[in-house]
């Protein structure tokens, strides 16, 4: 179950990456319940955290180097390595990850001159590596916890919950709460 938890892991997160990166293009179908789930969820995360998560990867950038896939896996490991994983900071991974992924095309088409067709095929190489060191994480370091709580199928349940009780529950509130844990430990190693 280790590999497919993996490889479902590392679809989810080329998935969301994938979204982030094309917009405003339209992007195809998710592939899964779980990859709606976390559409819905992180876009929520960053519409309702926009500037902090901007200006997180911003700074993420400015700090880490040619090689941000293992500059991201440190802050990952910083982030949850507090041993209070929970579906919020996981959250919280995938929606900055998103802004990342979309600041590093940015970044890189301004700086390379691409055309569109040359940014499709640097979107796709820097989705990969990124959605690689989430599965990565996710999928290997913590795959006890992943299992522990079901799973992708554990956060779809997780999802459906949070989307019964309403948009301006206490569900929701705590989702974003566990995850500006999350996000307050990320300002502070990236500033540091």
């Amino acid at each position: 179950m280790s590999c497919g938890l993996w490889k479902e892991t590392l679809a989810l997160a080329e998935d969301y990456l994938y979204l982030c990166c094309t917009s405003p293009r339209p992007a195809p179908p998710p592939p899964s319940e779980s990859a709606t789930a976390m559409r819905r969820l992180a876009q929520d995360m960053e519409t309702q955290h926009q500037a902090r998560f901007h200006s997180l990867a911003q700074t993420f950038l400015r700090q880490c180097g040619p090689d941000p896939c293992s500059s991201l896996r440190k802050v990952i490991e910083e982030l949850v390595g507090d041993g209070h994983l929970n579906w919020g900071r996981v959250v919280s991974l995938f929606t900055f990850t998103g802004v990342l992924a979309r600041q590093l095309l940015e970044q890189n088409g301004t700086k390379l001159g691409l055309d569109p067709g040359q940014e499709l095929e640097q979107e796709s190489g820097n989705c990969r590596g990124l959605a690689e060191t989430i599965a990565d994480y996710l999928g290997e370091e913590k795959k006890d916890w992943l299992l522990e709580n079901d799973g992708w199928e554990g956060f779809c349940k997780f999802s459906r919950s949070a989307r019964e009780v309403g948009q301006d529950s206490s569900m929701k509130t705590a989702l974003f709460a566990a995850a500006g844990v999350g996000l307050a430990g990320l300002t502070f190693l990236l500033v540091r």
